[in-house]
């Protein structure tokens, strides 16, 4: 049986970024035990399908026909594998050497961890703090989306950071990045797979609030790093287009009310009516910034 699985969803516009991927997977892979790597490709007819049939004929491709989104595509290859742990990657990720190696060894190790998360990098070489999060409270959040929780350095404006843990320090945490899920075959067989309600964005807060609720320890392990191109498929030049926008808002919404809403009715609608607020500024300011672009 192989010692892990790894599924990476992309979609159109990924092309080169998940050669990327893959070339540092085929780089830097397991030393010992087998690395089965699946790619889901969300119709994004772009030569990607393509690309990885005829480069990387070692990996399992599926082509799943129209652009179902992170969860779907990814519950879609986790019902085909069966190795004790399975990594749902990003196709903006790159791995380094021994990062696997060392993440596969501390879930071993570790039988009460059902998800780990790794160091994420950026290209330039900064830490990605959404590497490891708290579960938001609603001034984490407003202090997170507003650029507070960047200069506060601890506290409840810093709160969704989770900066007890360090950038290169192991322990548990709330939740850890989409980007790299590592997770416990047991795990996955008790909590179930992604929500797929979501179609993007939310759905690995989502499951770390599952994972942790049903008893599993989720973790940070800062001495293993990935590179993360952040926003390298959802993002034009930087800025969402307008159904990733909506998407990312609408997974909010769909996170606040699954887990937290029904208690406070006016905090509840405090709540959504900030979400909505920020939804409409968001998708102004990328829509302006698009509009820069195309008159450039």
């Amino acid at each position: 049986m192989p010692e892990l699985d790894i599924v990476i969803v992309t979609a159109a516009g990924g092309r080169e970024l998940l050669r990327a991927c893959l070339l540092s997977l085929q780089s830097h892979s397991l030393h010992e035990g087998r690395t089965n790597v699946h790619v889901a490709d969300n119709a994004s007819g772009d030569g990607t399908a393509e690309m990885v049939r005829e480069q990387f004929p070692w990996v399992d491709l599926l082509e799943v026909g129209w652009n179902s989104g992170f969860s779907v595509a990814n519950n879609l290859v986790l019902a085909r594998t069966h190795s004790p742990f399975v990594l749902l990657l990003n196709p903006d990720t790159e791995a380094t050497e021994g990062a696997l190696e060392r993440c596969v060894k501390s879930m071993s190790e570790h039988s009460e961890v059902g998800m780990l998360g790794c160091r994420l990098v950026l290209p330039d070489g900064s830490f990605d703090h959404a590497a490891k999060r708290s579960f938001p409270t609603p001034l984490g959040a407003l202090s997170h989306f507003v650029g507070l929780a960047r200069s506060a350095r601890g506290g409840a404006l810093a709160q969704y950071r989770a900066n007890e843990v360090g950038e290169h320090e192991r322990g548990e945490v709330d939740a850890v990045n989409g980007a790299f899920m590592l997770v416990r075959r047991e795990a996955l067989e008790q909590v179930g797979p992604l929500d797929e309600a979501y179609w993007l964005y939310m759905e690995d807060l989502d499951w770390c609030f599952r994972f942790r609720r049903a008893g599993w320890r989720v973790w940070y392990e800062g001495s293993a790093s990935f590179v993360h191109v952040k926003g390298g498929l959802s993002k034009v030049a930087g800025h969402r287009p307008l159904r990733a926008n909506v998407a990312f808002h609408r997974g909010m919404g769909r996170f606040y009310r699954k887990f937290y809403a029904g208690h406070r009715p006016l905090l509840d609608g405090a709540v959504y009516l900030a979400i909505g607020a920020k939804l409409f500024v968001s998708a102004s300011r990328s829509a302006v910034a698009r509009r820069g672009l195309s008159w450039a």
